[in-house]
């Protein structure tokens, strides 16, 4: 585990030492990734949610190093209980960058609903309140995305997409996902070579779904310990036996993955009655193709 410092030589984060990557080659392959990605769907220009936190803030920094800050829309969509910190925080981003920005209080949106007799519960748990604003926030930026003309950038990272620690629908929603295949660890260290800043860097994970929650006080987890855990199991397919041996605790090893299996179909699309001879997206699958492409399926 090595401790990463940030400008004023105080540590920041801990990275695992077998997640470290080189950064220069993420931040490549992730410009090239975005740019096909727009180029195949006809669209120069993008826009997602900023919330002040460093997955939201890392994928604004790829997108602008990739294709330009005068092409990416970054939507601010505070609830009125979420914190003054994320707003500000994601401001800086917005500033440092010189990108376009919108501020969108979706207070009222959430509020309606939960305040009629449909919902009839004006008082809704935390995580059902929290879980409608994270699909109120997407259903903003695909509205946005049509008035901007760009592409929705999905935010989320590895860990959180394979112990399901998402919103379906919700978060999870997106055009393509510049940073799903890396952990929260990899996340932190992309960051800090970017220059996404510290504050945001060295804050507490938090979806901010009310006062104070933070990921791991909420799920009860490190993250560097999390994603050394998916990283020898998933990455690596190691044995039960075999984490043990790492110095993993069979208990966790064993809840982590219930948390994979039980939330494996947020990871998919949704599963189709197959009746005909050609299924969309089960035997009738074609990649991605620039609108008006003279290539056509056979």
């Amino acid at each position: 585990m090595s401790a990463i410092a940030g400008a004023d030589g105080a540590a920041m984060f801990d990275l695992p030492d077998e997640l470290a990557i080189d950064t220069d080659v993420a931040r490549q392959v992730i410009g090239q990734f975005i740019r096909g990605q727009l180029r195949q769907a006809g669209f120069e220009r993008a826009v997602l949610g900023l919330s002040g936190g460093i997955d939201s803030a890392l994928v604004a920094f790829l997108v602008a190093e990739a294709i330009g800050a005068d092409q990416l829309l970054c939507v601010l969509m505070p609830y009125r209980t979420s914190s003054d910190a994320s707003r500000t925080d994601a401001l800086v981003v917005v500033e440092q960058l010189g990108t376009a920005s919108e501020l969108v209080d979706i207070s009222p949106m959430v509020d309606g609903y939960f305040a009629t007799a449909l919902a009839s519960q004006p008082d809704a748990p935390p995580l059902r309140r929290g879980n409608f604003m994270a699909r109120q926030r997407m259903a903003v930026l695909y509205d946005r995305s049509a008035t901007w003309g760009g592409l929705v950038v999905g935010t989320g990272n590895k860990t959180e997409s394979l112990i399901g620690y998402t919103t379906l629908f919700g978060d999870s929603a997106c055009a393509f996902n510049p940073i799903g295949d890396l952990y929260k660890s990899q996340v932190r260290q992309l960051a800090a070579a970017i220059g996404v800043p510290d504050q945001i860097i060295r804050k507490a994970p938090s979806a901010d779904l009310w006062p104070g929650q933070t990921d791991e006080s909420e799920a009860d987890f490190s993250y560097p310990v999390l994603d050394r855990l998916l990283f020898w199991r998933i990455d690596k397919r190691r044995s039960d036996e075999e984490m043990v041996e790492l110095g993993f605790d069979p208990a966790l090893v064993a809840r982590v993955d219930r948390l994979i299996a039980t939330s494996e179909f947020k990871r998919q699309v949704p599963p189709i009655a197959k009746l005909g001879p050609r299924t969309a997206g089960v035997d009738y699958l074609y990649p991605r193709r620039r609108p008006g492409s003279a290539a056509q399926p056979r």
